[in-house]
């Protein structure tokens, strides 16, 4: 009789029989090395998830302490420190006129007074410096307190608020660096109002506050006999900045340098 197989049809593989050994059976070496990865990552996973469990406690401690951090941040801006900024801001108005009233040379040195100790019920920039440390006015109190200081001649109080005023403004903290070397030089301490006037010209090379500097500086370094650094400063004065008004006399001063 003759024999066919149906289309589609496999002859079916022969089964193991029980005597052959787990070495008789070919394992693809890529599908090893992938389940080894997967094995590994699922001890990975379960030691990650042991150890969660374990300090859960710790972990929810941690969160909480910085949800709290972050809502008390955010509470203290809103309810403390805004307020604060705008009282002192207030508080500093009355200081801030009587500032202005000296400046422009109407009874100088009782409005600069007036303006450091308080007025019309309200502080001075001394008090307002002090009781509202810590916010933007407290700190401008400390550079209105130093020129005022330094206008009424009073210059260890003067470099003593000066210092303590800190600022990211260009201008603002050049020029209160270089009020400090103006009351060195007025307490007769040239070589540190020198370090201060060349602080106050580096620090921001600009065609109003470099200027204004140099010619401190060569003038101080001219009483201090140092005559060449002095023709340096004047130099630049004349070559760099020769539209500034520091120029305006420069050519005198670097003949006395010369």
């Amino acid at each position: 009789m003759a024999t066919y197989n149906k289309r589609g049809y496999k002859t079916p593989k022969e089964k193991l029989d029980d005597t052959s050994s787990v070495e008789d059976i070919k394992v693809d070496e890529k599908d090893s090395t992938t389940a080894g990865v997967f094995n590994t990552l699922d001890q990975t996973a379960s030691k990650t998830e042991e150890w969660v469990a374990r300090n859960q406690k710790y972990i929810f401690g941690v969160v909480a302490a910085i949800a709290l951090v972050t809502v008390g941040y955010v509470l203290y801006e809103k309810f403390i420190q805004q307020p604060k900024e705008e009282e002192a801001a207030n508080e500093m108005f009355e200081a801030q006129q009587n500032f202005q009233k000296a400046v422009d040379g109407v009874a100088s040195d009782s409005l600069y007074n007036l303006s450091l100790k308080g007025s019309e019920g309200k502080f001075g920039f001394v008090d307002i410096a002090d009781k509202y440390s810590g916010t933007d006015a407290g700190n401008l109190a400390h550079y209105y307190s130093g020129i005022a200081y330094l206008n009424i001649g009073k210059y260890t109080e003067a470099i003593a608020a000066l210092e303590q005023f800190k600022s990211e403004d260009a201008i603002l903290g050049v020029l209160a660096t270089g009020a400090i070397g103006d009351a060195y030089s007025q307490k007769n301490q040239p070589k540190e109002a020198l370090e201060c006037y060349l602080k106050a010209a580096d620090n921001n090379k600009n065609d109003f506050t470099r200027p204004r500097f140099l010619l401190k500086a060569g003038e101080t370094s001219l009483a201090m006999g140092n005559k060449a650094d002095a023709l340096k400063y004047f130099t630049e004065i004349k070559e760099t900045f020769e539209n500034s008004p520091e120029a305006s006399n420069i050519d005198a001063l670097i003949g006395l340098s010369q």
